[in-house]
Order: C-alpha cells, then sequence, then structure tokens
C-alpha cells in the first residue's frame, strides 16, 4: 500500500513540475529573417559589443534583438522568458544588457542568460548565418 501511495506522489510531483516550466517557454514560431549588415536597422552590428533591434514583431515572438559578442553576433527574440505570455519585449540598457521593463528582469545579451531576478530563464536564441553583407536568423 506505501508502494502506491509514494508512486502517486512521485507522479504528481512530475506533473506539476511539467506545468509550471510551460508557462515560462516562449512559443515556437517560425523564424527567417533576412536582413542586410550595409545600411538600414541592422547597420553597425558587425562591430562587437554593439545592439541592434528588429522591431518587426511579425519576427519571433516580440521582434529580435542582435548583440555582437567579440565577433560572433548573437540572435534572441525579444520576448521576455518572466511571463511570455504577455509577449514584453526586452530592451537594451547599455553594455551586454537588456531589460524587460515590466518586471524589472535583466539578461546577459553575451549568451541570453538572465542577469537580475525574477528572471531564471535565458532569452530564447536564434541560429544567425552570414554570407557576405546578408544575415539570415532562423530556428
Amino acid at each position: 500500500m506505501e508502494l502506491k501511495k509514494l508512486t502517486a506522489i512521485v507522479i504528481v510531483f512530475f506533473f506539476l513540475n511539467a506545468c509550471g516550466n510551460k508557462e515560462n517557454l516562449i512559443p515556437d514560431v517560425p523564424v527567417n529573417y533576412n536582413g542586410s549588415l550595409i545600411g538600414g536597422e541592422l547597420e553597425g552590428i558587425t562591430s562587437p559589443g554593439n545592439v541592434r533591434i528588429v522591431s518587426n514583431t511579425a519576427v519571433g515572438v516580440a521582434g529580435l534583438i542582435l548583440y555582437n559578442n567579440a565577433g560572433n553576433i548573437r540572435a534572441y527574440d525579444r520576448c521576455s522568458t518572466v511571463n511570455p505570455v504577455q509577449k514584453n519585449a526586452v530592451i537594451p540598457i547599455g553594455g551586454n544588457l537588456a531589460e524587460d521593463k515590466v518586471s524589472g528582469a535583466l539578461f546577459n545579451l553575451q549568451d541570453g542568460s538572465p542577469a537580475k531576478a525574477p528572471a531564471t530563464i535565458p532569452l530564447k536564441r536564434y541560429r544567425v548565418s552570414i554570407n557576405g553583407n546578408l544575415i539570415s536568423i532562423t530556428n
């Protein structure tokens, strides 16, 4: 009889844990952004430390934020991982940080990791490929 109770408790624990984690996931949406590194909204992203925003919310969940990490361009969804159903877009605040103005959470743009509570989950990262002066961002 005790084994059945223990098994039931373990099953409930895993069920509740799985449900809780899904609330903080950024939805999977198709991302296929192509742009020029010369002129336009991405001008200057090829310089280390620079940040650029693709504000088109039709790309990703809340647009894209790009960061040049020592010559490697990183692309993240701007949707904050704190209450992602609200689709709050993070904004660069200087250095390598982006902020969710609604929750006050900070994210490190070098790797997308949470830098200040209440953030506990990194920003959603997308693949970046560069061919000459063209950049492609996909998932």
